[in-house]
């Protein structure tokens, strides 16, 4: 049976000198990240120019680069469906963002400033108590914070073309679905790989950044590969 389509944010804010069609975009990215739609979700051009209050014309441009990304397919009938991922596709990816995380974590302890550790063990606290309160309520937030420690590496690393990489990245990662913290043990061992990193970082030893930085993106393939062995 197909699932009920997830549902975005509200209506987009105008202004700030962004085009129409590339807010629809972004926003639709958005609702990737946080979940909102999920692999095999179908999107209708006017149901979601009704929910974010926009015409037809700039969803139509949006999911046409959604499209060409491949991010959506078409599905039988009127409208798109968001992909999902095969299991080489997910090697793949993860393959990459093991390379990418790998050179953000040499290179931010490079040129990391004393404020950026700092907000970086600010967001481990945060994951920490996220992880203390009940794992399957709180997966989310932890995935959320993850993604504000991994993506806080990523500016520190002073590389605008990484940056946007792993930004483009983080939204193929979006269409794998649950994330790795429902995996038994996942949010402490985790916890241990984040700190491991931040403490490299704060000691400039971008070797073993990189190599910590690999390693966790490696145990968080390993989790992957158990969630989608129960699909």
């Amino acid at each position: 049976m197909a699932r009920r389509p997830a549902k975005a944010g509200g209506s987009i804010a105008r202004g700030g000198g962004v085009a129409l069609g590339e807010a629809v975009f972004r926003s639709l990215c958005e609702a990737l990240q946080a979940g909102s739609y999920r692999a095999g979700d179908r999107l209708r051009e006017e149901e979601v120019a009704k929910r974010l209050k926009v015409s037809r014309t700039p969803v139509r441009e949006a999911l046409g680069r959604l499209a060409a990304r491949g991010f959506v397919e078409p599905a039988g009938g009127r409208g798109l469906i968001v992909r999902n991922l095969d299991i080489s596709e997910v090697l793949e990816l993860y393959a990459m963002r093991e390379i990418m995380e790998g050179a953000a974590a040499r290179l931010a302890a490079e040129h990391a400033s004393a404020t950026e550790v700092d907000a970086l063990r600010d967001i481990e606290q945060a994951f920490v108590e996220a992880s203390a309160a009940d794992a399957a309520e709180m997966a989310g937030e932890m995935a959320r914070l993850n993604r504000a420690f991994h993506e806080a590496i990523c500016r520190a690393a002073r590389n605008r073309y990484l940056d946007n990489a792993s930004g483009e990245l983080q939204d193929w990662i979006a269409l794998l679905g649950p994330t790795t913290f429902s995996v038994s043990g996942r949010p402490s061992t985790s916890h241990g790989e984040h700190q491991a990193i931040i403490d490299a970082i704060a000691a400039r030893n971008g070797d073993k950044s990189e190599q910590l930085a690999r390693a966790h993106i490696r145990e968080a393939l390993r989790c992957r590969l158990k969630l989608l062995q129960k699909q």
